[in-house]
């Protein structure tokens, strides 16, 4: 069997547009569809297992609610309640998932940084992550990506690419370049310097979209090269985008993890509903 969408349910907002942004992409491509809603927060106190019980039946009912008001057309719809840690379960249930899609778990709408439970499952999980924020997106338009000439990087432009392509929205692929700190006893940067660098980050930018046009003829490309630091510069254009991509760089066990420091920032600062592809 084609490996599902795996979705994390809650009775958050947010979880309703990851479901259904799951269900579009799952319909695009023919994949299953799998709900997955996980009762957490057991410390075993006494009486805690009525508590449980309710909250079980609770979440059965809201997954089953969700899954009989979706669009089937054909689509494969798996259910389960699970009980345990929401961020191990669902990193588990990565492991036979094509796509791994849950909400943000922002709460307080002022833009600052999102709870850590998002950026723990996108570190952890085993398939590429889409997290969902509670803004509406339709009326937007773009995918961009990070590039950064990593193999990180040219899985992420591979997905962004292919969104886009599905999606009929342009790709802007942005590079940023980040000039060394100066030292004090220099008080401006040389422009020879500045210049090399912002050519150094196209041609790198180049070289990394190179062999798109082939695959995808009707994609419009909008390249970008920006001085600054990569996740602002991200979630600036995200901020008026239909999607974001970036990749993660794990690396060992405990990488896994530990999400690198820009798609933790661009996840931290949600703008749009962003995929993280390692």
């Amino acid at each position: 069997m084609t490996e599902p969408i795996v979705v994390g349910i809650t009775d958050a907002p947010a979880a309703l547009r990851a479901v259904e942004w799951a269900v579009k992409r799952a319909s695009a491509h023919r994949l299953p569809l799998k709900l997955i809603e996980v009762v957490g927060g057991a410390v075993g106190a006494i009486g805690e297992d009525e508590v449980i019980e309710r909250a079980v039946a609770a979440a059965r009912e809201r997954v089953e609610a969700t899954a009989s008001a979706l669009p089937r057309l054909g689509l494969k719809v798996y259910m389960r309640v699970d009980r345990g840690n929401p961020v191990a379960v669902l990193t588990d249930a990565s492991a036979h998932a094509s796509l791994l899609v849950i909400g943000s778990d922002h709460q307080d709408g002022s833009g600052g940084r999102r709870g850590a439970h998002g950026q723990r499952i996108a570190a952890g999980a085993r398939c590429p992550v889409v997290v969902v924020p509670d803004v509406d997106v339709s009326k937007r338009s773009g995918v961009v990506v990070g590039v950064d000439g990593s193999p990180a990087s040219e899985k992420a432009i591979a997905f962004a690419a292919a969104e886009a392509d599905r999606l009929g929205e342009p790709l802007i692929a942005v590079a940023a370049w980040t000039p060394l700190e100066v030292p004090r006893n220099m008080a401006v940067y040389p422009a020879e310097y500045l210049e090399n660098m912002e050519k150094l980050t196209a041609e790198a930018l180049g070289l990394s979209l190179a062999g798109l046009r082939s695959r995808y003829p009707d994609l419009e490309i909008d390249r970008r090269v920006e001085r600054g630091y990569p996740s602002q510069i991200i979630n600036d254009l995200a901020s008026s985008a239909r999607l974001a991509v970036v990749g993660s760089h794990g690396r060992g066990a405990l990488a896994r993890f530990l999400l690198g420091s820009v798609s933790q920032d661009v996840l931290g600062r949600l703008a749009t509903v962003t995929a993280v592809v390692r």
